[in-house]
């Protein structure tokens, strides 16, 4: 409120947090522009040094701008004074504290004092800013001696009710400023294992884990900073919804992803049907796909012969059986073992070559000569290659999928026959979200192929050697000066070597997150999983070859799993992928959906009899839910829709895939600013699937044909994901009967 008598005093603290922000973006700035003007040249050791401070100095500077926007807005008084809170720590260069960071725990009084439990705090004081402007304040009294504990009612927290009032942007915000007691508990808790955040829509699953993120990242820096944080999403509309969230609280060394895109290089959009995807969901799968490589390691029932020059060599079947096993033996994945074994084979045919022609196997020069007569024998390379082929995870799965005699004897006992044929696809096919882990997995069973490194490794020394050879010569050309005494003295100055690497290592610095989102194998310090319920067996084990430590925040709601390879409980999901070391925290409270329509949404709830409690509304809304019945459900959700359009925030109408189009088309011709898939979020409508809406939330939903979706895979699921979106207006449009759950609801 402007008119509360300290606004002046902490319009000057904020003033003076703002003076030192900017003091540190410049200092930080000439820190970058110094590291970046000792180039790329001298030695590794140089070279790699100028790039980790040129990658510091980066991000401290991204980290600076993103906390631009309400760097303050808190302030907790003890008896010794006030402290101010906000997005960073701020000291100024006295060293005196400007503001603390929310996650030191001399903050978390701010969040989980109460008046029965005032922690030492005698007021705590929540400061709304407009830019570097103090626009409102607000106090609750903590000491018990000024006011009856019984008195506070934290539900109508005025910073917390503003917050959810707002009009919805198209992004997630952060909650910095209102975390609630239950949700700072779990955001503080201890990074070991794999925690699991239950809750259901609206209770900040997602706010909370970001935030836990970011709490870890501040309070494990040493642990975390080199390794990073995976954030897992359900889908890409999911993560450009939350993408802001961490960058807003200073964090930058976090890798967003989804399941589609764990495998660099392979792009992913569609969903396989259902019962397609539960099949490749399973854990049987990981047999499958070993039996599949294991197969492409051939021995011939009758073993090999080959022919070098005038001489005939035959290899048993036994010999080439143990040669892949001691192969396997120095490295266990197929593209690893392959060298090793074809250099085994290789000496194997030496030694019966050897004593065809009555030679001595054991002299090095024999040896050495019939090698390359091997080497150098188109049928003896052919050959052995055909026995241990170099292979691709792409290449295995299509051919598995396409060729039913390949995935017959790979599912033999594992798979029925009419699981089989769900599986089988033409070979041309495109990839799905699916299809993903099992690439994943394929990936983990084929390792790198050491034969196409080396090509790699010598293509870019061949390219490096040609550069430094174009650049000597540009050298030389420079010093054609009479004075030889001049062109002595700049040649010993730089080579073409130096003007090559200047040139090759000149480019962009890559950020930790665009590295580690690069490399497959990766290995981060802690990963975030939301929508967890939804993840395969399958999904679960790539997720954990990310995290080894099994160092985990694990987000979702039982009640929303839509999938038929997701999860019913969370001992079905964990038990196995963590070995027990899971503990669950539930989140009860429901801060979006006002409780006017949270109890219709309730009732889908308990027709779905999952074990889980429907958590409770903190407001009751200012508006009735609605259902209307139309020939015409389009139009009808047009004019909602163009209505809502003049309002505040964000609105969305949710239908089924197959009347996404009919429906923009509707929108567009009524001159509604529609908008559909990602782009939804940033048009005052959108227009997307139940699956796309889940984990976002807009001011106002309409919902078309509530049992079109019910009939859909998802089921009632995905109608009570598409109930539970609206954080003020709900409105069925429908042409045909409601779903029985919602008999009477309206």
């Amino acid at each position: 409120m402007q008119g509360h008598p300290d606004t002046a005093e902490e319009q000057a603290h904020l003033d003076e947090a703002y003076r030192r922000l900017d003091e540190l973006r410049d200092l930080s700035r000439g820190r970058l522009r110094s590291a970046m003007a000792q180039g790329a040249s001298g030695t590794h050791q140089n070279r790699s040094e100028r790039d980790s401070f040129v990658s510091l100095w980066t991000d401290r500077i991204a980290a600076l701008d993103a906390v631009e926007s309400r760097l303050l807005f808190g302030r907790v008084d003890d008896p010794s004074g006030p402290t101010w809170i906000g997005r960073i720590g701020l000291t100024d260069d006295t060293q005196k504290v400007l503001q603390i960071d929310w996650r030191a725990p001399a903050a978390a009084p701010f969040y989980q004092a109460t008046a029965a439990s005032p922690q030492g705090l005698v007021r705590r004081r929540h400061i709304t800013t407009d830019e570097r402007r103090v626009i409102g304040l607000s106090d609750e009294v903590l000491d018990p001696d000024l006011v009856d504990p019984d008195s506070v009612d934290t539900a109508s927290d005025s910073a917390l009710l503003a917050a959810l009032g707002a009009a919805r942007t198209g992004r997630m915000g952060d909650i910095v400023a209102t975390i609630q007691a239950e949700q700072d508990r779990i955001i503080r808790s201890d990074a070991a294992g794999a925690l699991v955040v239950q809750g259901g829509p609206g209770t900040g699953k997602t706010a909370v884990a970001l935030h836990r993120a970011a709490y870890l990242l501040y309070t494990h820096r040493d642990r975390f900073e080199r390794s990073g944080v995976l954030v897992l999403g359900p889908t890409g509309v999911f993560l450009r919804y939350v993408e802001a969230v961490l960058p807003s609280l200073g964090e930058t060394g976090v890798v967003l992803s989804s399941v589609a895109e764990l495998v660099p290089g392979v792009e992913a959009a569609a969903r396989d049907r259902e019962h397609v995807a539960v099949v490749k969901g399973d854990v049987a799968m990981a047999t499958v796909l070993e039996r599949a490589v294991r197969a492409r390691e051939r021995v011939p029932e009758k073993g090999l012969t080959l022919r070098v020059g005038q001489t005939s060599i035959h290899l048993a079947p036994g010999t080439i059986a143990h040669a892949g096993r001691e192969a396997r033996r120095d490295d266990p994945s197929h593209n690893g073992a392959r060298v090793p074994f074809l250099k085994a084979m290789l000496n194997q045919c030496a030694t019966r070559l050897a004593r065809k022609r009555s030679l001595d196997p054991g002299d090095a020069y024999v040896r050495e000569d019939l090698l390359e007569e091997l080497r150098e024998t188109p049928e003896v390379r052919r050959e052995l290659n055909l026995l241990w082929m170099p292979l691709t995870p792409q290449r295995v799965l299509r051919d598995l999928l396409s060729r039913p005699d390949l995935l017959a004897a790979a599912a033999d006992g594992v798979l029925t026959r009419d699981q089989q044929r769900l599986l089988r696809r033409p070979a041309e096919s495109p990839f799905t979200v699916d299809d993903v882990p099992l690439l994943d997995e394929l990936a983990e069973l084929l390792g790198s192929d050491a034969v196409a490194a080396s090509a790699d490794a010598a293509r870019e020394e061949a390219s490096a050697r040609r550069a430094a050879a174009y650049a000597q010569r540009v050298l030389d050309t420079s010093q054609s000066f009479d004075e030889e005494d001049i062109s002595s003295y700049f040649a010993h100055m730089v080579s073409g070597e130096d003007i090559a690497a200047r040139f090759a290592e000149s480019g962009p610095v890559l950020t930790l997150a665009e590295r580690a989102a690069a490399d497959r194998e990766w290995v981060y310090g802690h990963v975030v999983v939301d929508e967890a319920q939804e993840l395969s067996p399958m999904a679960w084990r790539a997720v954990v070859r990310r995290c080894p430590s099994r160092s985990m925040t694990v987000v979702g709601d039982l009640a929303q799993t839509a999938s038929g390879a997701g999860a019913r409980s969370w001992s079905e999901a964990l038990d196995e992928v963590t070995r027990g070391n899971w503990r669950v925290e539930e989140l009860s409270i429901n801060y979006r959906t006002p409780a006017r329509i949270a109890r219709v949404a309730d009732r889908v709830l308990a027709a779905m009899d999952r074990d889980v409690s429907a958590p409770e509304a903190v407001r009751e809304g200012d508006h009735d839910p609605v259902d209307l019945r139309t020939d015409d459900p389009a139009a009808a959700a047009t004019a909602l829709a163009s209505e809502w359009a003049q309002l505040p925030g964000r609105s969305v109408v949710v239908c089924v895939d197959a009347d996404i189009a009919r429906v923009h088309a509707a929108l567009l011709d009524g001159g509604v600013p529609a908008a559909t898939g990602p782009a939804g979020l940033d048009a005052p409508v959108a227009v997307m699937t139940p699956a796309q809406v889940k984990g976002l939330e807009f001011d106002n939903v309409c919902l078309v044909e509530p049992t079109a979706i019910v009939a859909g895979t998802g089921g009632l699921a995905d109608l009570y994901v598409a109930l539970t979106r609206a954080t003020s207006r709900l409105a069925v449009v429908r042409a045909d009967d409601l779903p029985a759950p919602l008999l009477d609801a309206f």
